[in-house]
Order: C-alpha cells, then structure tokens, then sequence
C-alpha cells in the first residue's frame, strides 16, 4: 500500500482550509442577520429558513461531490482521474460539455470536484466546459421544463447547455494556449490547474482505502475540511438571494424581460446575470412572460445566464478561482447566453 502518498499529499479540502480569508465568510452572514435582526426581526427569521431550506434542498447533490471528492484523495484516484484528462484536450472539452450537460449536479454540488479537478491539474479549458454546461439543465429540471414550456423549449435549452460549455471550453483552451492564463486558484486553494500544469505524481491507487487507517484519516479530514469550506460560501450566498427574493419584486423583472427583437434577449441575458431566482422558480415566470408575449429566444437567454451565474454559483466560482479566471467566467456565460437566446429566436423565425 502506498502509505506516503495517501498521507502526505495534500488535498484540496486541506488546502482550501488554510486560506485564512474565508474566515470572514462567517463574519459577513453573521453581521448581515445582526443588521436584519435589529430592521426587521421577521427578515431575519425569513431568511434563515430560506438558508436551512436551501442548504437541506442541495444536500444530497453536496454530500455526493464531497463523498466523490474525499474519495478521489483518500485513494489516490485524482491520480488516475488527472491522467485520464490529459488526453487530447479538444477530446476532452466535448466530453466535459456534454457529461455536464447531461449531469445532476447543481452548480453548487459541482464545486467540490471542480477545485479537486484543478488542484490535480486537469486542463482549465476541460474544468470550463463541465463548469459552464452543469448549472444550466439536469434530468429533473428538463422534465420540469418539458411540462411548463414544452419538449422543444426543453431540447433548446440541453442543447444551449452544451454549446454553452462547448464555446466556453474552446475560448478557454485558446486563451491558455497563447499563455494568458498561468493558473486558476486562488492562492492557498490547491495547486494550480491550468492546461500548463503538470499532473500529481502518479502512485498505486487504493481502491479499498478504508482499509489503511491513514487514508480512512485523511477521507474524513478531506470531506470536513470540504463540507466547511462550502458551508462557508453557500450560507452566504443563500442569506444574499433571500433578501433579493424579500426586496426585488418579481414585477420589475417580468416588465424588464418584454417586448420582442433583439433588445429583449439582450435585456434577459444581462437581468440573468444577477438573477435572484433559481432554475425551478423561474421557469414559472418565464412561462408565463411567454404567453403574454415575450419571445422564446429571450425566456431561454434569462434562463441559461441565471442558470450560470446565479448567485450561489457565482460566490462560489468567486471562492475558488482568481479575478481574471471570474471575469472570463462572467464574459463567457453572458455571451454564450446571448447566443443562444439569438439563435433559439433566429430557428424559430
């Protein structure tokens, strides 16, 4: 068995744990329910409901990554699992489209193995394609999809989903290529991961770690250190959508996103950006805005941006990577959204 290997290397969840800045996560959610607390105590009740409800609505998506996570470490599968993306990265960016597309994960299940993926220095550009293509559809949200917008609406927007991480992948690889970005984490969060990087070294892999009482040790400090870090970033990010939820009335977006042309799609892609509201919660409405008019290109375009960069997925990207690699994130979600939004709109035409 390979002891050393199992022991000494360390993960990301151990990483992620030494950067001292994300103690004060816990300090700004806390000082926001003290602020709410002293304005509106119903408020604060309110949002911290919505946050328990969230946290316990994602946690069977946050406790698989985690698991997969903390296993890949604990037996040297990143290894393996690094390698294996080391293939031909064109290769690699349609397979990490297309699984993301078709994956269960939610953008904030997701996070976990996307900082694994870049602390074992699987290529950024794969990392961007799976990153960009899982928030926007899953199996459960298509089926949804299908009943309030139809089978059409709902391939449109699998389709929009994979294009998205396509494009996405591909702007990243050629970005990398000319040497414009040297790395993606944050200091302190892994150990780089972009196309450049070189691979862990390799070691016998221990399928069976439980087996080895260091590799069983380092399962449980990797899924702690893990669950704390996203803990950290999605109670925040929960608390902040809540209040968009509580002070933004749906009406401003409903009268924003009408309309027909080319300025509507424009307008939901940008309102998408900031969207307060989740892929479930606004389907409703974008049902509804369809029916009294709006086009599909633009109900689509505020669907895929909000998918993307909603809140929760946004803190969290921001949590993980540097502020060049976040505005790349943003830049290829916007257009990409417009994209679709426009080419959804130009088929049915």
């Amino acid at each position: 068995m390979t002891e050393v290997s199992a022991a000494s290397e360390p993960g990301i969840g151990v990483m992620i744990r030494r950067s001292a800045s994300q103690q004060r996560v816990w300090l700004a959610s806390l000082a926001i329910l003290l602020v709410l607390t002293l304005l509106d105590v119903g408020q604060a009740m309110a949002s911290a409901r919505f946050v328990a409800d969230a946290l316990f609505g994602t946690a069977p998506f946050l406790i698989l990554s985690i698991v997969v996570a903390a296993y890949a470490t604990a037996s040297g599968a990143d290894n393996l699992i690094a390698r294996v993306f080391a293939g031909s990265p064109l290769t690699m960016i349609a397979l990490a489209a297309a699984f993301g597309g078709l994956s269960p994960f939610c953008s904030c299940g997701v996070i976990p193995l996307i900082a694994a993926l870049l602390a074992m220095g699987v290529p950024l550009s794969a990392v961007m394609a799976f990153w960009l293509a899982s928030p926007v559809i899953d199996p459960s949200m298509f089926v949804l999809t299908s009943g309030l917008l139809g089978v059409e609406f709902a391939i449109a927007k699998t389709l929009a989903a994979i294009g998205l991480g396509l494009f996405g992948g591909y702007v990243t690889f050629t970005l990398t290529r000319a040497g414009n970005l040297s790395d993606a984490l944050r200091p302190g969060v892994g150990n780089g991961g972009c196309g450049a990087s070189s691979l862990r070294g390799s070691g016998m892999v221990a399928w069976r770690f439980w087996q080895d009482v260091p590799r069983r040790a380092k399962f449980r400090k990797e899924a702690l250190s893990i669950t704390l870090f996203l803990m950290k970033w999605l109670t925040l990010a929960f608390l902040l959508e809540s209040l968009m939820l509580a002070y933004v009335p749906a009406d401003w977006i409903a009268s924003a996103l009408g309309g027909q042309g080319f300025a509507p799609v424009l307008t939901a892609t940008l309102a998408g950006v900031p969207a307060y509201l989740n892929g479930y919660a606004a389907l409703p409405l974008v049902s509804g805005l369809i029916t009294q008019g709006m086009e599909p290109g633009a109900g689509l375009a505020f669907l895929v941006a909000g998918g993307v960069t909603s809140l929760p997925a946004a803190i969290a990207v921001f949590a993980l990577v540097k502020r060049r690699v976040f505005a790349l994130y943003i830049a290829l979600a916007l257009v990409g959204s417009l994209s679709s939004g426009l080419l959804y709109q130009a088929w049915l035409s």
